[in-house]
């Protein structure tokens, strides 16, 4: 773990108590004169702090120094992600997160289940934990769309992913891009759809939306 999450990191005090509690000092079993490094993940700071005293279930901290330390994604890649089962989104979102995914904008497409409802609150820890691992000090941001047409309102110079002989490259400069549900776009959905815009992939065979997702960004965050 790179560094811990509090939400008041940056507080001359903190008070740690719950999971992280036990994490720091039950699992891992760290000692009164440690020092142990914190992010708000809404600065850019790495907070360092040292235990003043540790109880059964909670310890207090005092804020040692603080020091602008930027992790983040050179490359701002938005990512209009049709809507599938959130249990599949749960799955995936650390890849994203690791790779460097600025923005999700999930968009409820012909072919998405419209019972499918975001927990954006469970999104966040998921993305969190994962930050906390890979040490980004930045948190992928969410948004909702209720169709492609009205995610075109906003992004109207994105790009589509679906079958086309205009391959990405690697160095292809592309900042928004949709990807499909499971069973890809209506035809109604590609009629509104700028042939320009549409890529497509090498691999001509049929890959699930998370499967994509995660080869579109690595395409466009590794170069």
């Amino acid at each position: 773990m790179q560094f811990s999450y509090h939400q008041n990191a940056g507080n001359q005090n903190l008070e740690i108590d719950g999971d992280l509690y036990n994490y720091l000092f039950k699992v891992r079993r760290h000692k009164s004169e440690e020092t142990f490094d914190f992010r708000n993940l809404k600065d850019n700071f790495l907070y360092t702090y040292q235990v003043l005293n540790v109880s059964k279930k909670s310890a207090n901290l005092s804020l040692v120094k603080s020091i602008e330390h930027i992790c983040a994604p050179a490359k701002k890649i938005h990512i209009g992600w049709c809507v599938v089962d959130p249990k599949t989104i749960e799955k995936t979102l650390p890849f994203l997160n690791e790779l460097g995914i600025d923005k999700i904008s999930f968009i409820y497409s012909d072919f998405s289940q419209k019972n499918f409802k975001m927990n954006y609150d469970r999104y966040e820890k998921i993305v969190i934990n994962s930050c906390m691992q890979c040490g980004r000090s930045d948190m992928i941001k969410f948004e909702e769309y209720k169709n492609i047409k009205e995610f075109l309102k906003f992004y109207p110079n994105s790009h589509v992913l679906d079958f086309s002989p205009n391959t990405m490259q690697p160095n292809c400069d592309i900042e928004t891009i949709i990807i499909g549900s499971e069973g890809g776009f209506s035809q109604n959905e590609r009629d509104i759809f700028k042939q320009n815009k549409v890529v497509g992939l090498k691999n001509n065979l049929i890959l699930r939306s998370e499967t994509a997702v995660i080869s579109v960004s690595s395409l466009l965050t590794s170069f």
